[in-house]
């Protein structure tokens, strides 16, 4: 967790949209009121499938009306191999998001994946890392117990 960069002054998220399993339409803004822990990941990405698992215990464990763990695969290949590459991790928490386009990378400037990015209630970034990390060391727990606890 020393890699994640917290803000000295929290920024405005860029309105991103990406879809569901389903391909309906979503944006970050659909998630306004809860503090959102935003996911880029891509299947060929060998760190993702090192930290999904982390991401779908941390969903599982704190996921609900205050928090959503938001993993979007940017993978060309769309739902059906994004699915199949959460499955292969165990990953039963996580809803499936995608964007094949690769807007969401861009329109955030990530600039390797995966790209982790914790927003508060309010739609705002309050810090990112690029790279992987164990979301459910205590240090991330703590980081998002207290964007959580902001009211």
């Amino acid at each position: 967790m020393t890699a994640f960069v917290i803000h000295k002054a929290r920024k405005d998220m860029p309105q991103v949209a990406f879809r569901d399993k389903d391909k309906k339409e979503l944006k970050l803004s659909d998630w306004k009121g809860r503090v959102v822990l935003l996911n880029l990941w891509a299947t060929w990405c060998a760190p993702c499938r090192r930290e999904m698992p982390h991401l779908d215990r941390l969903q599982g464990e704190l996921g609900g009306k205050d928090f959503e763990v938001v993993a979007i695969s940017v993978d060309r290949k769309g739902v059906k191999a994004s699915k199949k590459f959460l499955d292969e991790v165990g990953a039963n928490n996580l809803a499936l998001y995608v964007d094949r386009s690769t807007a969401v990378l861009r329109t955030i400037r990530a600039v390797g994946l995966p790209t982790t990015v914790l927003i508060d209630r309010n739609g705002k970034e309050i810090g990112r890392m690029v790279g992987p990390a164990d979301w459910y060391s205590p240090d991330a727990i703590r980081l998002i117990k207290t964007a959580i606890a902001e009211k």
